[in-house]
């Protein structure tokens, strides 16, 4: 079968769960993740196989134009939860929890997470954080929601950070990444998220962890790989993280097909007679006839009628 082909639904395929991610791991056999915010792309996802989407609070910037995810609103996040959940029927799907949906309070926090399940069609939701969230985060799972976490570069911490910066380069701080994943894993969190940080870091790590790790700018000694979908297609063009791999340039052509239609529009090459409904001549001549005999006529009513 060619690699663009999507597989044959006579296929026996099975919905992929926590367990069996746990499995995947036990097994060594690498897991596949990346983001989707809408029905195409999740259904195209699905077909190729992707074991886990993550409707990623990434959104904001590559999809609704923020500066960061900071803005991003917890409606926003189950809009686009609801189209992907729509579109992929067997991948793993993971909601991001957005900035302050998680951190003012427990309850909050269980309440929103459970709107990603119950409203969204999601199976798990994203957290970032460490030691700091640890009761949360076993809140939550006490509560039926499977909770995946996020150690290293957390994007909604960015301005704590001091910005897009690699994460764990000197020893304290690799010993404390260290130690809060071990905690995640403690809490109930079903796998985790290691982002920008050194790859014999993360390497340690996922041998340190039962759970499995998904690396983003991790290097390949994580349990499975994760990637943000616009920029694996070079359709964001903002910025590029070093971490990423482009398996396509999407934007170029984007653009050529556009600016290919622009100039036909105004050539008047299109649309065409191929892109045009027909009316055949008999309709045609009946359609003369009658206006020969009868122009209809339009009656405008007065708008200051009331």
């Amino acid at each position: 079968m060619s690699e663009s082909q999507p597989p044959n639904p006579s296929e026996e395929r099975k919905k992929v769960t926590t367990r069996l991610v746990q499995a995947m791991k036990t097994r060594h056999e690498p897991i596949s993740m990346l983001t989707a915010y809408d029905y195409p792309t999740a259904l195209v996802m699905d077909q190729a196989g992707i074991d886990m989407i993550l409707v990623g609070d990434s959104l904001g910037m590559v999809v609704l134009g923020y500066d960061s995810t900071l803005p991003v609103t917890m409606d926003e996040m189950i809009h686009h939860c609801k189209a992907v959940a729509r579109g992929a029927k067997y991948a793993l799907l993971v909601g991001d929890m957005p900035f302050m949906s998680y951190q003012a309070s427990t309850n909050e926090a269980v309440k929103n997470a459970g709107r990603f399940l119950q409203e969204a069609g999601m199976n798990a939701v994203k957290l970032e954080g460490g030691r700091e969230r640890a009761d949360t985060i076993r809140t939550i799972v006490g509560a039926g929601i499977p909770v995946m976490g996020h150690l290293g570069l957390t994007p909604q911490s960015i301005h704590q950070l001091g910005g897009f910066r690699p994460q764990g380069r000197d020893a304290e701080a690799a010993y404390k990444l260290l130690e809060n994943a071990l905690i995640l894993q403690d809490a109930g969190c079903f796998s985790l998220v290691l982002e920008s940080i050194p790859g014999r870091l993360a390497e340690l790590v996922s041998q340190r962890l039962v759970i499995p790790t998904i690396g983003i700018g991790a290097g390949a000694g994580c349990d499975g790989q994760v990637l943000v979908t616009h920029d694996l297609l070079g359709i964001f063009e903002r910025f590029t993280p070093k971490f990423v791999k482009q398996y396509a340039h999407l934007s170029a052509e984007i653009r050529t097909a556009f600016n290919e239609y622009k100039a036909d529009v105004k050539a008047k090459t299109f649309p065409g007679s191929e892109h045009t409904v027909d009316m055949s001549e008999d309709e045609w001549k009946c359609l003369e006839e009658r206006l020969a005999q009868d122009t209809p006529s339009i009656v405008v009513q007065d708008s200051s009628v009331r």
